[in-house]
């Protein structure tokens, strides 16, 4: 931990100039390539030197066939609503 000096009176640190002692203590994930721990905020692997992405859209992470119904539900809904309307 480092030493501070101080000359006088009203020269000591205020509550927030004190040095961040958690700077290290980051959060990490596993890229999604190799499994190499990184930084949450990393754009690229230091490891395997794959781009990481981090998708937040509403589909991300979601099963193909979660996908999938979600869209046949839609064009079911689609179908009936033209059949009752005697199209």
């Amino acid at each position: 931990m480092p030493r501070y000096e101080f000359e006088g009176p009203g020269d000591e640190l205020r509550d927030d100039e004190y040095p961040d002692e958690d700077d290290d203590a980051r959060e990490t994930e596993p890229c999604p390539n190799c499994g190499t721990e990184v930084y949450e905020d990393a754009e690229q692997c230091p490891h395997c030197g794959e781009y990481i992405t981090h998708s937040h859209g509403p589909v991300a992470g979601r099963p193909a066939w979660w996908i999938i119904l979600g869209f046949l539900g839609i064009l079911a809904t689609i179908l009936v609503l033209i059949l009752s309307s005697g199209w």
